[in-house]
């Protein structure tokens, strides 16, 4: 085969692969992940069940590559809202960063229900989906981590009974940061999907009227709980 056919070949291949993506994207939308059927999207699609399982040969391969993109696109609209700020100081960088993650989840409330949701039943995302989950989490440790060895962090208070748990969260996530900057941390990301995740799913309705600000506020108060100058 000549190299001019493998290239078209593999521009198809591409072509029909974001076909099926985008076709189990309006599905999701529609019918949500738990009934995303590989036959329906061939059937949207006009093609045999048959050939779409050469591109994905099982609902799961397909669901883990929808989540695979859905935290990539996540992620490079949070580095790029950081890159934006990256000489402002600590904090505005951690809010910067926030305000894309519920930008990003405003513009994309399916695929973010996709991945911050309730779990698809029977799915389980394999290990390759880590490097593109981590990518917000390492952009927030990687902002303490320069308060850190900068300006330095506020002392935090650590309850001793929460030490090993702190000590051990360290260990995994960011060895040279003290246990309780690490036990903030993995308190301050969990809230900041919280709060996108209150907004994005109704529980502020008529309790939350002006969002943004308030979640600009709230993003401020995480800053200061994680110790940020």
């Amino acid at each position: 085969m000549t190299s001019t056919a493998r290239g078209a070949r593999a521009r198809a291949r591409i072509e029909v692969t974001a076909a099926i993506k985008e076709e189990a994207r309006r599905q999701l939308a529609a019918e949500g992940a738990a009934r995303l059927s590989l036959r329906a999207v061939a059937r949207e699609l006009g093609m045999v069940s048959s050939a779409l399982y050469r591109y994905f040969p099982s609902r799961d391969d397909l669901l883990t590559a929808l989540i695979i993109d859905a935290y990539d696109s996540l992620g490079e609209a949070a580095e790029a809202a950081h890159a934006a700020v990256a000489q402002e100081g600590p904090r505005q960088r951690w809010v910067a960063v926030c305000a894309a993650v519920r930008r990003w989840a405003l513009a994309h409330p399916h695929e973010y229900a996709l991945i911050y949701g309730s779990p698809v039943p029977g799915y389980h995302a394999p290990e390759t989906t880590v490097p593109a989950a981590a990518r917000v989490g390492l952009l927030l440790i990687g902002i303490v981590r320069d308060a850190h060895r900068g300006p330095g962090l506020a002392d935090l208070p650590l309850p001793a009974d929460l030490r090993p748990e702190a000590e051990r969260l360290v260990a995994d996530l960011a060895p040279d940061l003290p246990p309780a900057a690490g036990a903030a941390l993995v308190a301050g990301w969990a809230q900041l999907y919280g709060l996108v995740g209150f907004e994005l799913f109704g529980q502020f309705h008529r309790v939350v009227e002006d969002r943004e600000p308030f979640f600009r506020h709230a993003a401020t108060r995480l800053a200061d709980q994680v110790g940020l100058p």
